[in-house]
């Protein structure tokens, strides 16, 4: 989901989901409080990873806060993503909320002084110490909105990271072997395209799309054109080689069937639905939907990481945030820590999370164990590129409109990536 993306020389352990919450607060944090409500808001489905570690952590929160309750507002992403910044301007404004990290996202509500300033509570309560330099990325930024340096604007307790999810059983149905390299991939698509099969779930109307477009990209880049794509350290050319290849490609495997054209105006859930009911035998996507895949996949399934290429998308996960105008901000810190507690992150990665700070030995689940070995193959070798969404604010829409587009073959390669070209150069910030 959105997601953002940092230099990432991350440590094993990943960072969980995402919560909205309201939290109590003193003289400057707002009146309308009566100290006993944490209101908060997050979009993870109740049995995904990070879904079951916050109702654990609410739970004790309770316990620990007598006579406090949490009223705990599910969101979905969308909602967030479009009216975070007329909510937090309001009054109706959470304790707390889990929102997307990125210079599109958080950095964008930083610069407008909409998030509450956490530096001092990120030193007193060692949050700083807990979550390594690549995670620590997309908690800070500066006076313009752009990650990597500055105050911390909010606290990861999970990584993600994108990897191909695929249906073994439907594999072995059809005689086709696991992939291990680029060609052996589109070598199975094309063995699935001859059975009448669809090979990738895709969702045009949200994030999935493009990001098998950015992950093309990626194959053929360095950091280099990363840092210049995320970080505006460099120029960035939607006609150079990357971004050409992956326009090409990504409009020939339509061409090709690996992608359905009425994809194009489908939502995320449709294609993670699709593949847990079979009808499509890979999705790429993020860790996100790990857990969820534990819980409710009918059949075998395996997941590996994008072949022939040491990038792909990633980074710390979703961020806890405290608006500015949140009544209750003690007890939103109060509930920030207990999500990094051990026995919290423990769970997190024990249900098909990616945490930051759990006992590498109290991970026993062996499919868990493999999500953060790939995690930290990743890491360790400064492999997570962040997200394509996040360098512009706006971006994200821009994204989905003209890859939907090429999805329908209603623009062409080289108009893809001249309206990518415009709407970038219109984002960046003057440095």
């Amino acid at each position: 989901m959105l997601r953002t993306r940092r230099r990432a020389a991350a440590t094993a352990v990943i960072l969980a989901g995402s919560l909205l919450l309201t939290s109590c607060g003193g003289s400057e944090d707002g009146g309308g409080s009566d100290g006993q409500t944490l209101r908060l808001w997050h979009y993870e489905a109740p049995n995904s990873a990070m879904g079951v570690a916050w109702t654990e952590a609410i739970k004790e929160f309770e316990a620990k806060h007598p006579g406090v309750k949490v009223k705990f507002e599910e969101k979905s992403f969308e909602q967030i993503q479009k009216t975070a910044p007329m909510v937090l301007n309001s009054s109706d404004a959470p304790d707390l909320m889990e929102y997307n990290k990125g210079n599109a996202t958080a950095g964008l509500l930083s610069k407008q002084g909409l998030l509450t300033d956490l530096s001092a509570e990120a030193e007193k309560r060692g949050w700083d110490d807990k979550l390594s330099e690549g995670v620590r990325t997309t908690s800070v930024y500066d006076e313009n909105g752009v990650m990597g340096s500055g105050n911390w604007y909010g606290v990861p307790n999970y990584a993600e990271y994108t990897m191909v999810f695929y249906n073994k059983d439907l594999f072995e149905k059809y005689g086709i072997a696991e992939p291990t390299t680029f060609g052996e991939l589109t070598a199975a698509m094309d063995a699935f395209v001859d059975e009448g099969i669809t090979p990738l779930a895709n969702a045009g109307a949200e994030y999935i799309a493009h990001q098998y477009l950015y992950q093309l990209a990626l194959s053929k880049a360095d950091r280099s054109w990363v840092d210049a794509y995320e970080l505006y350290q460099g120029e960035t050319d939607f006609h150079d080689a990357a971004w050409t290849y992956a326009a090409e490609t990504f409009a020939d495997w339509v061409d090709k069937g690996y992608i359905a054209k009425t994809s194009s105006g489908a939502k995320a859930e449709a294609a993670g639905v699709s593949f847990l009911q079979g009808n499509a035998p890979i999705l790429f996507s993020g860790s996100w939907w790990y857990g969820r895949f534990q819980d409710e996949a009918g059949f075998d399934w395996g997941t590996f990481l994008w072949p022939g290429s040491d990038l792909t998308l990633g980074s710390g996960g979703n961020l806890w945030v405290v608006p500015k105008n949140a009544p209750n901000k003690e007890l939103a810190y109060d509930f920030i820590d207990i999500t990094l507690t051990k026995r919290i992150q423990n769970l997190l990665g024990n249900n098909g999370g990616v945490p930051v700070a759990a006992d590498a030995d109290a991970i026993t689940d062996p499919q868990s164990k493999k999500l953060i070995e790939d995690f930290n193959t990743l890491s360790g070798r400064d492999g997570l590129a962040f997200y394509p969404d996040w360098p512009v604010t706006g971006f994200y829409d821009v994204l989905v409109s003209e890859t939907q587009k090429l999805i329908t073959g209603s623009a062409s390669t080289d108009e893809y990536l001249d309206a990518l070209q415009d709407a970038y150069d219109k984002g960046v910030p003057k440095r």
